[in-house]
Order: structure tokens, then sequence, then C-alpha cells
């Protein structure tokens, strides 16, 4: 189980890079091609933006996942059980 979810975020974790570098930014950065194509200007910003939104929750979502499932596995007794006990002379 742990193991699918960490390809999972794995993968979400590189098309949410893969959307953020593809937004065109004020500087031009990385936003490939011109104003020409299939999508252009509002509305594809508006999908780039709505589909960051969504890679971005659903990362959130495998990340608690991901931290409930090792919870889960590691049994930490409680730090005043470590503490040795004093000895009475």
């Amino acid at each position: 189980m742990e193991t699918v979810v960490i390809v999972i975020h794995l993968i979400l974790a590189v098309a949410l890079v893969v959307t953020v570098l593809l937004q065109q930014s004020e500087g031009g950065a990385l936003g490939i091609g011109g104003p020409s194509g299939f999508m252009t200007g509002r509305a594809a910003a508006n999908a780039l933006t709505r589909t960051t939104a969504i890679l971005a929750a659903a990362f959130f979502v495998t990340s608690i996942i991901l931290t409930i499932l090792a919870r889960q596995q590691v049994a930490q007794p409680s730090i005043l059980d470590s503490v040795p006990e004093a000895v009475e002379e």
C-alpha cells in the first residue's frame, strides 16, 4: 500500500513541477511557445491554474496519507518509559 502511494506521490510531484513551469510568468521564464496554437491567452492560463490547484491538492492528500502510514508502522514508546529509574541507596 505504501509503495503505491509513494509512486503516486512522485508522479504528482513531477506533474506539479511541469505544470508550474508551463505557466507563463510575467518575466517569460519557461512559458513554452508564443501566443499561437490550440489554447491561447486566458483559456490556457485558467486551465493551467486549475490543473496546478488540483495537482497541489492531490499532492497534499498523498503527503498526509504517507504521514499516517508511516506513523502506523512506528510504535514509539513514551519518552517516560526510556528514562532509567532512580536508584535509592
